[in-house]
């Protein structure tokens, strides 16, 4: 102690610890960025200043939530980089095989902390031996770098991009602290060339950075942890003790949940690195109107799903199209099996999954008779008919939920069952009554989403043309909101664990 400041807990600020990761919304995040933003536009014009001031402070950040495994983004940074010199440089027979390798190795480094203890259990179940499960910790954002590395090679590999010839550009593209957590998965032909910009950004764009952080924490801290932590977490956790009604909410409640928390993490992301000069990949876009569930994919996780689409689906589509609409379905479930395995080493993540596929390929049967029927009707692009296939997305979206949230077959079957036998609607107006506030939360979050789109456009426009002093306030009473609102600490983005 020294004249009223603590060094040693000033010191422990700075050094990483598993109980209080550095997580956006935190006042020690915002105090951070705030002078990295002071610092930033000192040297804005200063690209090797600039470019090193964000590796540090993306570095510095990994460190704070993952400890020691920043050292793993770096070697995965300097594999993936040479690799993509020796891809580029080499003559065709040997840069197939690099390439080959350096997939591997970046799938096999995911696969190890991610799905080992999957297939020792696997190997368990089935008696072909009997090995104990590994004390293996998953760092934290492993799948998005992991993904924007292997783009980065791949569009190298077809040529769509040249190899990186800076590797402190490369290493800002990998670690870049803004979505290197949970995303979005920026494509290296999109970002890379932001570095060599300066930033610049005009009112508007400030208003629509403001707009995405405050909004992202509204949706995570207020609605997302509002529900989880009031009632979602206690029905999907001991669904047998609640009602049929009271599950069904649960899930409604999770579809909201989920969304607020991915999306709020997302818009924040953003809206941080707008701030900082650069344009992210967007990665959602309003989910709950689509009409389909193709339409849903267009619309949640852009970034995972276009990424699939175009490394996975598409190079399916065409081994297998001879099979014609049999190749395409066969495609479409193979493609979504892999996008619920890269959400976590779970059979339940992979019926998710197949769930998702299976609506899809089915549709693929179904889209002319159903067209047909539509004509008959006269229902053919009407309102009417909109409301009704946003309906049952929205329902065929939410009974995927219950797999994707459930901890185990039990609970799932167990929800499903509560819903379809133990479901009597008189206890609507009585879960209205008890539980007010989440009621309230569920309104205001789904009424937010259904808004017109215009609504966004219209706030942005609002926060651009008021005054800095202004957009400050907005901003320090919505972390005001948070402080209130919530009833712990922050609780850690729901993506985190993928």
């Amino acid at each position: 102690m020294f004249n009223g400041i603590d060094f040693e807990k000033l010191f422990n600020l700075f050094v990483y610890d598993q109980y209080d990761p550095l997580l956006f919304g935190t006042s020690l995040f915002l105090f951070l960025f705030f002078g990295l933003l002071i610092v930033y536009r000192l040297v804005q014009n200063q690209k090797q200043l600039r470019v090193f001031l964000l590796i540090v402070f993306s570095l510095f950040f990994y460190y704070k939530v993952s400890g020691l495994f920043f050292s793993l983004l770096i070697l995965s940074s300097i594999i993936n980089f040479y690799a993509g010199k020796f891809i580029k440089c080499t003559s065709n027979s040997k840069r197939k095989l690099i390439f080959i390798t350096t997939v591997l190795l970046n799938l096999a480094l995911l696969g190890y902390f991610k799905y080992t203890n999957f297939f020792i259990q696997i190997i368990s179940d089935l008696n072909l031996a009997h090995w104990d499960a590994l004390e293996i910790l998953l760092p934290i954002g492993i799948s998005f770098y992991t993904f924007k590395a292997l783009s980065y090679v791949i569009e190298i590999y077809l040529e769509n991009i040249e190899p990186e010839e800076n590797f402190f550009h490369f290493l800002l593209y990998i670690s870049f602290f803004p979505n290197i957590m949970a995303g979005p998965i920026d494509r290296p032909g999109e970002f890379l060339p932001q570095i060599n910009k300066s930033p610049v950004l005009n009112n508007k764009q400030i208003g629509f950075a403001l707009l995405l952080i405050v909004s992202g924490l509204f949706k995570k801290a207020v609605i997302a942890d509002y529900l989880s932590l009031n009632f979602v977490d206690r029905v999907f956790d001991f669904p047998v003790r609640f009602t049929g009604v009271e599950n069904l909410l649960a899930v409604y409640g999770y579809g909201l949940q989920i969304y607020c928390d991915f999306s709020g993490y997302t818009d924040m992301a953003l809206g941080i690195a707008l701030l900082l000069g650069y344009n992210l990949m967007e990665n959602f876009r309003w989910p709950y109107k689509a009409t389909s569930i193709s339409d849903f994919w267009r619309r949640w996780h852009i970034s995972l799903s276009s990424w699939l689409l175009d490394y996975v689906f598409k190079p399916l589509q065409i081994k297998l199209r001879n099979l014609k609409i049999w190749g395409n379905a066969l495609a479409i479930l193979i493609t979504f099996v892999a996008i619920g395995f890269w959400h976590g080493a779970s059979w339940l993540y992979i019926l998710f999954g197949f769930i998702h596929g299976f609506y899809i390929a089915f549709s693929l049967f179904v889209q002319k008779p159903k067209r047909a029927l539509y004509d008959k009707l006269g229902l053919t692009g009407s309102k009417l008919l909109r409301v009704f296939q946003v309906i049952v997305t929205f329902h065929l979206v939410s009974f995927a939920w219950i797999f994707f949230r459930a901890r185990s077959f039990e609970n799932a079957f167990g929800m499903l069952r509560q819903i379809f036998t133990y479901f009597h609607s008189e206890v609507f107006m009585q879960f209205i009554v008890a539980y007010k506030p989440v009621v309230a939360m569920m309104v205001i979050g789904y009424l937010l989403h259904f808004l017109p789109n215009a609504f966004e456009k219209k706030s942005a426009e609002f926060l651009s043309k008021i005054p800095v002093v202004l957009q400050a306030a907005i901003l320090a009473i919505m972390i005001w909101i948070v402080v209130q609102v919530r009833s712990a600490d922050i609780q850690p983005f729901i993506y985190f664990q993928y």
